[in-house]
């Protein structure tokens, strides 16, 4: 790290000495100590930012290219069948079901987009990667992994927040909302994913803090620490005005990896919830026995299981999954009610999977599927995700239902 008298950073936008040649505001130059950053601001769905990225390394061969992405990502847009080669079951055993049909409803928005736009987001950032292969640079993947960063900010976002931001992204599957000409040579000229969180960023500010704020001070750090003295960083243009105050006051020597990296644990007040629901309907049973006779207890339990065990099934039906699907979620529903541990939606896909597993074809045509409706029953693939929605849903509602005829029992 140089000394602090040598590390007075500066902005230089658009003519910048030595090499570097005359360019648009998209591209700011900082420096920091004896390292040279250019940094390129971009809109994700411009193929003037792939122009603009491929003539900025062309032109002033760096030794080392940034980018705004991270391993995940990368390998996201780098590789688009991926989903091709998932093992789903391995995926519901690890409880990411959730995160995967998050991600195929980004990779549906991002391909709607890119057919819209004529380039595909994150383009730009693909060109840099082969741009530096080409001269030889190293890349360094400057962003945070974009899993900590969703939990960081559901962690930090309100509860009642929570369902909403739920339903606008279920919403959002479906909207087939026309984009006009105008609004798409709009597009073209921002960085859309980062507009797009500014505005949300106004409504929830803590979401803005984690998506926008603190990658700005992660992606800073990163090009500091890259290696070279002379980098080309790629970066949505929303994140300049952040990465520059950063560098220019020179706060990346403030800035803690792994502090941006922790996941705040679960509160142990919602792990208490968790259990207190079991426990108050299990406790209210064997009251109830206690009370009133083991016929009464009896009563009450079987209420609980039917209570539990038909909207689930229900559930199945609706999502017109195998008939063993449909049976496993009226049987399993009474009891996943009972632990926060699992919930009936992952054993009911489980088993879907397992007895009418996805074909290749469903994985290659899903990013265009889920955004229409009636393919949901048709694909394979969808038709697990609606085996574990709809019981989770009926199961929701027999929990409520039954909890409540059960307490209210007691008195």
């Amino acid at each position: 790290m140089p000394d602090s008298d040598e590390s007075l950073a500066s902005s230089v936008p658009n003519s910048p000495t030595g090499l570097l040649g005359q360019y648009d505001s998209d591209v700011t130059v900082l420096t920091f100590g004896e390292k040279t950053i250019i940094l390129v601001g971009t809109a994700h769905v411009s193929q003037e930012s792939v122009e603009l990225v491929k003539l900025v390394i062309e032109q002033e061969h760096p030794d080392g290219v940034c980018v705004e992405l991270d391993a995940k990502r990368f390998e996201a847009i780098s590789h688009p069948n991926r989903w091709e080669s998932l093992d789903l079951k391995d995926i519901i055993r690890q409880k990411q079901l959730s995160t995967l049909m998050v991600n195929l409803v980004l990779a549906s928005f991002q391909k709607r987009l890119g057919d819209k736009l004529g380039v595909m987001p994150g383009t730009e950032m693909l060109e840099a990667i082969r741009m530096a292969e080409k001269h030889n640079a190293p890349v360094t993947l400057g962003d945070r992994d974009v899993r900590v960063t969703m939990r960081r900010a559901w962690r930090n976002t309100p509860f009642w927040r929570k369902s909403m931001l739920l339903s606008s992204l279920l919403l959002s599957i479906f909207d087939t909302t026309e984009v006009s000409e105008d609004e798409i040579r709009n597009l073209k000229k921002k960085d859309v994913l980062s507009e797009m969180m500014k505005e949300l960023g106004k409504e929830v500010p803590t979401l803005k803090e984690v998506l926008i704020d603190e990658r700005d001070l992660y992606l800073a750090k990163k090009m500091v620490e890259a290696p070279g003295t002379r980098t080309v960083a790629v970066v949505g243009a929303g994140h300049v005005e952040g990465i520059c105050k950063t560098i220019e006051n020179q706060e990346t020597e403030e800035v803690n990896l792994e502090k941006l990296n922790y996941i705040p644990p679960v509160s142990p007040m919602w792990k208490m919830v968790g259990w207190s629901i079991p426990l108050l309907i299990v406790g209210s049973i064997a009251w109830i026995g206690w009370q009133k006779g083991a016929d009464a207890a009896g009563e009450n339990a079987l209420f609980w299981i039917l209570a539990n065990g038909i909207p689930s099934g229900l559930g199945g039906l609706l999502a017109m999954a195998h008939p063993l699907t449909v049976l496993t979620a009226f049987v399993s529903a009474p009891f996943t009610s009972l632990t926060p541990v699992i919930g009936v939606g992952y054993v009911t896909a489980f088993v879907q999977a397992y007895l009418q597993p996805p074909l290749v074809r469903d994985f290659q045509a899903v990013a265009e599927d889920i955004a229409i409706p009636g393919r949901w029953w048709k694909s394979r693939l969808l038709r697990v995700f609606l085996a574990f929605l709809l019981p989770t849903i009926g199961s929701i509602i027999g929990t409520w239902v039954g909890g409540t005829r059960i307490v209210s029992n007691l008195f």
